[in-house]
């Protein structure tokens, strides 16, 4: 948008604002006009559809009758806005010295709840009145007597002109911060507020949308769009004003991906031959058989290798599924054609698993394989760094150390081809767009390295078209000959006997066990099981003539390393671990995980430490041990309120599909949280949800595509505003810019 356009006025000067309210405004964000039109409410009520308390009520009280009713998705543990009357007020202490204010409610079909606040309640003493009626936003839950409650609800007292709006159709409620309120900002101000905006800015909304594009998604117009948001005609128009605004945000953000995928396409690169010698005389010596999708996933990344442009391919699979050898081959590839390649992980414990099954992978070949990591002695970083730097290190393990600004001595790298990030959500854009620099400047001729990017944690359609827009996708949706899949069973601490008579059993078929544990160490702040305290315990009670091993965080590397080395070898029957293994350990034999607390992990944790069984040909077992109770929610139909943990249990039990599971963890947890979306250089978006909008993005994603192939520097006419607002859009996410 111009700087110039009336849009980027600012707020200030709109009629009723003034310095004051445009300083408590700019702190919620709101500094121009257009700002103020993004300020979209954060809800709505409508008089055809208005919620009582008796339609709250009832889903929760008969949750099976309800299960297929639309409505029940909306009001189960879930926000919603309602108007209410308050009858009376009371305040109740209790022994504890905690105190009660508790406003009884009644709705308009005659139907009582009550508001509760627990200490501190002087603010709402002095807001709520009896007989006042109050719109009441929060999340419903049922009390002893069946009735409905909202625990330290937002109010907003029904103000005059409420009815008169309701009456036309929908109340639109704004996010009113407590500096607002004091400045006079009610719903009613915010409200008069955006109607004076709108009526000043009604004639010069540019659209950014080229015409073309909104007529064949049937899409309304900015303008109009922006007047359905806050003062919808009609659900139907609300509904219509939402997907323009969901379409056009991920409609940018797919374009600018889309721009530099395809600046980073016309830069020169490498070129390395598909034939490799060494790749072939590996892969003759290897005791099993490639699958089909592992051999599928070399073929193309060798084409893009050969290609001479960069590649930036994103390379997913499921635990075990081979990840490792894909990446090796085109290593290797990049070897023979006598370049140097650079595999970043995360955290030392994975560095030097790689590194170690790489070496042992390519004993008999003519290959240098060195690890760099931040707890190298002086001496070893000064000996790796002239390796690296000789291009006598033909390959290159490291983690944030390749990259470090204070390791300088080591970032001398030889003629780079291919860079490899495992697990790469762990990284930050800045961090790996610096990775790819030294990789670049390692050539003197102008030179962009190819880039892989690998990820063991199953990514979502809509994270991939996301998060990943700039990649190519390609998926290992096979795991190798002979896998079964993993019995996972959730069992309540009362059953623990049963679970040690599996692993017993187990154990006498000379397989081997998993027991982990979330802690380490006893606390006197948690009460869980630790992992040192059980494995004495076990020792004694349950396994006295069992080959017990006990490994976790705090042991020293070498410890750590010689432990896993000798169960891995048959030494141990079980090892007794905190979450340490849950990448970094390969062992065929294993075929029982029981994980203690497990209503404590998140679900891709709970994934990654299952994949460690499984990984041979016998049958495996996962045990999930929680409290009774859980566990006999998770054996009783599914219910729409029922605890995040029972649905993590629960979706653990019934699939081992990687790719289901986590679309269940993005439900659950959100895109943000569920893969580090903030650090890996994800915006904050305001209207797409990227757990459920997944057609809306793929629409926007292929038209993004098509735009660009067609008009690739954007010198149509009709794309002027959208090569401008692409401008804007870039410099408001900075890290386009370092991606």
């Amino acid at each position: 948008m111009k700087k110039d356009s009336p849009l980027q006025t600012p707020v200030q000067y709109l009629k009723g604002v003034g310095p004051r309210r445009a300083e408590v405004l700019a702190a919620a964000g709101v500094r121009t006009i257009e700002d103020l039109l993004y300020y979209v409410p954060r809800a709505y009520i409508e008089r055809t559809s208005q919620r009582s308390l008796r339609s709250i009520a009832e889903p929760m009280l008969m949750p099976a009758l309800f299960a297929r009713e639309r409505e029940s998705v909306s009001v189960l543990r879930r926000e919603v806005s309602i108007i209410v009357t308050v009858e009376r007020i009371a305040e109740k202490r209790f022994r504890s010295q905690r105190t009660l204010l508790e406003a009884i409610i009644r709705d308009e079909t005659g139907t009582y709840g009550a508001l509760h606040f627990w200490n501190g309640h002087q603010y709402y003493r002095r807001v709520l009145s009896i007989g006042k009626r109050y719109i009441i936003t929060g999340v419903p839950e049922l009390d002893r007597l069946r009735r409905v409650t909202f625990t330290h609800p937002q109010l907003e007292p029904v103000e005059e002109d409420d009815d008169a709006t309701l009456a036309q159709g929908i109340l639109p409620l704004y996010r009113l911060t407590e500096p607002m309120r004091s400045r006079g900002i009610t719903q009613s101000a915010l409200r008069q507020l955006v109607r004076t905006a709108l009526e000043s800015v009604h004639t010069v909304i540019a659209d950014p949308l080229p015409l073309s594009l909104r007529q064949e998604r049937l899409l309304p117009s900015l303008r109009e769009a922006f007047e359905n948001l806050h003062f919808p005609a009609s659900h139907q128009a609300l509904e219509r004003a939402h997907h323009r605004m969901k379409y056009q945000e991920i409609f940018f953000f797919e374009l600018l991906l889309a721009v530099g995928r395809e600046r980073k396409r016309r830069s020169p690169a490498p070129v390395i031959a598909a034939a490799s010698p060494r790749w072939e005389q590996l892969c003759r010596a290897l005791p099993f058989s490639l699958t089909g999708a592992q051999r599928r996933a070399i073929e193309t990344i060798a084409t893009d290798l050969a290609s001479g442009r960069p590649m930036h391919r994103l390379l997913q699979g499921d635990v075990g599924a081979g990840k490792t050898l894909v990446a090796l081959a085109a290593m290797l590839a990049t070897t023979d054609a006598g370049y140097q390649s650079l595999l970043a992980v995360p955290t030392e414990v994975l560095a030097e698993q790689h590194w170690r099954t790489i070496r042992r992978l390519t004993s008999t070949l003519d290959l240098e394989v060195v690890k760099l990591v931040g707890s190298q002695s002086p001496a070893e970083r000064r000996a790796t760094a002239h390796a690296i730097a000789s291009g006598h290190a033909q390959i290159v393990v490291g983690t944030h150390a390749l990259f470090a600004e204070s390791a300088t001595e080591v970032q001398r790298y030889h003629r780079v081809g291919l860079v490899v990030i495992d697990e790469q959500h762990r990284f930050g854009v800045v961090q790996r767009a610096r990775l790819e620099q030294l990789a670049s400047a390692s050539h003197p001729e102008p030179f962009q390295p190819h880039v892989l990017v690998m990820s063991a944690t199953p990514i979502p359609r809509t994270l991939t078209m996301t998060l990943y827009g700039d990649l190519d996708v390609t998926t290992l949706d096979e795991l190798p000959a002979g896998r079964q899949p993993v019995r996972t069973l959730v069992l309540g601490h009362d059953q623990l006997d049963r679970a040690y008579e599996i692993i017993r059993t187990e154990v006498r078929a000379h397989r081997q066990a998993f027991i982990v544990y979330p802690l380490v160490e006893e606390s006197e702040r948690v009460q869980l099981k630790a992992a040192s305290a059980e494995f004495e315990r076990l020792a004694r009670e349950q396994f006295p003539t069992e080959r017990l091993a006990l490994v976790h965080g705090q042991m020293s590397w070498n410890e750590k390393e010689h432990v896993m080395e000798r169960f891995a070898a048959g030494d141990y029957d079980i090892l007794v671990a905190t979450t340490v293994i849950e990448v970094g350990i390969d062992v065929p034999n294993a075929a029982v995980m029981l994980i203690e607390h497990a209503e404590r992990f998140g679900l891709a944790q709970l994934h990654q430490l299952r994949g460690r069984v499984g990984r041979g040909t016998a049958p495996a077992t996962c045990l999930l041990i929680t409290e009774p109770a859980l566990a006999q929610m998770v054996q009783s139909p599914p219910r729409d309120d029922e605890p995040p943990a029972v649905v993590r249990l629960r979706t653990m039990a019934q699939t081992t599909n990687g790719f289901l599971i986590a679309e269940a963890d993005m439900r659950l947890r959100g895109p943000g949280d569920m893969l580090g979306t903030r650090q890996a250089g994800m915006p904050d978006f305001r209207f797409v949800d990227l757990a459920s909008d997944a057609d809306i993005i793929a629409q926007a994603r292929q038209d993004a595509v098509r735009l660009l192939e067609h008009d690739p520097h954007f010198r149509r006419s009709e794309h002027a505003r959208l090569r401008e607002h692409l401008l804007s859009y870039a410099d408001a996410n900075t890290h386009f810019s370092t991606a």
